[in-house]
């Protein structure tokens, strides 16, 4: 069943908003704050080109594709000063054979480790369920320490499991790395 990515309130620190070029300005700005390690949760930017044009185009792009219920993604959005706090979303890139939608975020630097990963991927994860029965794909390069816990975090709550056969090489800023997969099946 299609759904069109509509905004998720988690409390009152912290609203999800479909992907909007309304908010590209406080994405670029959380990005440039986040990098270099904000490459792990974007492989397809492309290091020698301005990342603020490809930015604003994936942003273009997910929320046309939003609209029509063929990704989801969010800005996440601390909602009384509209500040960018970071990205989720699901896209169809999987690898397993086996998931509809693989999950990915990232945090800015500034607002990790206050438990703005957990409560918006409990989010995401509890919207998307609210379609039925479905297998989410997590990939994550077993180096990110602090990604690597939360997938772990969100494989344990949600009942999910290490999926082997479904590890694959991605390529982030020229470097090629393994990734694990997990998978979580919403029934």
């Amino acid at each position: 069943m299609r759904r069109i990515t509509s905004s998720i309130r988690i409390n009152d620190n912290l609203v999800l908003r479909p992907a909007s070029t309304n908010y590209a300005s406080g994405l670029i700005e959380a990005f440039e704050e986040t990098w270099p390690e904000v490459g792990w949760a974007m492989p397809w930017i492309v290091t020698e080109k301005p990342f603020e044009s490809q930015i604003y185009n994936f942003i273009e792009d997910t929320e046309s594709k939003g609209r029509k219920g063929l990704l989801h993604h969010w800005i996440i959005v601390r909602p009384w000063d509209d500040t960018v706090l970071g990205l989720i979303g699901f896209d169809r890139i999987t690898r397993s054979g086996k998931a509809i939608w693989n999950l990915g975020y990232w945090i800015r630097s500034s607002e990790q480790q206050h438990g703005i990963a957990r409560l918006s991927t409990n989010a995401v994860l509890n919207w998307i369920s609210e379609g039925g029965p479905i297998c989410i794909e997590l990939k994550v390069d077993p180096n990110n320490i602090p990604g690597h816990r939360t997938v772990l975090r969100i494989v344990k709550e949600w009942n999910g499991e290490r999926y082997i056969e479904g590890d694959s090489a991605i390529t982030i800023s020229g470097i090629r790395t393994l990734h694990h997969c997990y998978l979580v099946n919403i029934i």
